[in-house]
């Protein structure tokens, strides 16, 4: 269970210990069940929220909710909170002997976890209704909720497809650079770019090479159970010390097998899935500068216009045109969809500033830990293999003297 405490002044506190005079949003996603059966199955899980927050319904919540219902809330907080990272959620498999697997669904809980925590600590995001309706609400609000007709959820299924191949497109257009006609080229604009595309290719590289770790073993461990349950049928060819010592060589493969194979559950778990996390948070990143760019794109097109629109106006005021009066309403109204643009704009860029940071802050801690884990992790594996086989030596010596 994660628990997030903060001051009045926003700024976070010790979770440990919450008292009822500091504010504290305590979330956990557990217990995934099994629901339905066939194409309908799903997965739901139970998210429990502890907190003193007088904005919420008592002390303790307990719902259930399930992966479209996270959906749902990133998409909300996407729309609404422009320029701020919205955590990423996992993928959604659709391979049916994969999505159901204990170790899936435990992946998947483990990183619903992390999306719903992060959220639940950001001081702008942790203040949305719509966090509060997924913490708080029953099953059948939730449901309603999410099919609720308003802003993007207008939309019909093939419409949100081509949102979200737009957004991808304007991703991949920012990155090629091929949005040439109007874009954003500030020195601090082209490093921060810089460094998030640079960011995702090597933590994409380390994940791959992560997952291959995981990967040897795994085959490692169940070469070495394989081996030991064939050299313990060989030690039952033998009645002298002899097939002892192959008998204790096979079992002791096989301990040694079972501590690989946690090793690499663990290294999934606490290196690997936390380098996919954060491939995931930079993608996430990108759909952000994405908006970024739109934004820009939205504020340089209307002081266009409105430059051309006061050119008319002039002509109007010159000739005593009978459209004049017209004009300078449509004048008016463009200027202060100008300046509504450019202050979307300028605080897209204010909050982006401020999350870039912030994101650096949270990234040094979390890959610091996972590394950490993955050190020790070997190490402690290391060491069980080297005592497993150390042990086995004198017996062997004596064999084969």
């Amino acid at each position: 269970m994660n628990t997030t405490q903060w001051s009045g002044s926003g700024s976070l506190q010790s979770p440990r210990s919450p008292s009822s005079q500091v504010p504290f949003l305590s979330v956990s996603v557990t217990d995934p069940a099994k629901m339905g059966n066939g194409v309908q199955a799903y997965i739901s899980y139970k998210v429990i929220t502890k907190t003193n927050l007088p904005e919420y319904q008592g002390h303790e919540k307990i719902v259930i909710r399930r992966y479209n219902d996270f959906v749902w809330l990133r998409d909300r907080l996407f729309e609404k909170y422009k320029g701020i990272f919205i955590p990423p959620l996992p993928e959604k498999s659709t391979v049916e002997k994969f999505r159901f697997s204990a170790e899936f669904i435990e992946m998947r809980r483990q990183a619903l976890d992390v999306f719903i925590n992060r959220i639940a600590s950001h001081h702008a995001l942790r203040q949305s209704d719509d966090l509060r309706t997924f913490l708080q609400a029953d099953e059948q609000t939730m449901e309603r909720a999410r099919f609720q007709e308003t802003g993007i959820f207008k939309k019909k299924p093939a419409d949100l497809i081509q949102i979200f191949k737009d957004v991808q497109s304007k991703v991949s257009d920012v990155v090629l650079g091929k949005e040439k006609p109007v874009e954003e080229s500030t020195p601090e604009y082209e490093k921060m770019k810089s460094y998030i595309f640079e960011l995702e290719d090597h933590l994409a590289e380390a994940q791959k090479h992560a997952y291959r770790l995981v990967k040897r073993h795994r085959e490692l461990g169940e070469s070495l159970s394989e081996f030991g349950k064939a050299v313990k049928l060989l030690g039952t060819c033998e009645d002298d010390a002899l097939g002892k010592a192959f008998s204790e060589l096979g079992a002791k493969s096989e301990i040694i097998s079972i501590k690989l194979q946690k090793e690499a559950h663990h290294l999934l778990m606490n290196f690997e899935e936390p380098l996919k996390d954060y491939v995931r948070a930079v993608q996430s990143i990108k759909a952000t500068i994405a908006e970024r760019a739109n934004a820009f794109k939205q504020q340089c097109e209307l002081a266009e216009t409105i430059k051309f629109k006061e050119i008319d106006l002039n002509k109007y005021r010159l000739t005593r045109s009978d459209k004049l009066s017209e004009a300078e309403r449509e004048y008016e109204m463009l200027k202060a969809e100008g300046e509504e643009a450019s202050r979307r704009f300028d605080t897209i860029v204010r909050l982006m500033n401020e999350e870039i940071v912030r994101f650096q802050e949270q990234k040094t801690l979390d890959m610091g830990l996972a590394f950490h884990e993955f050190a020790k992790g070997q190490a402690r594996l290391a060491n069980g293999i080297a005592d497993g086989w150390r042990s086995l030596l004198p017996k062997l010596e004596a064999c084969s003297s």
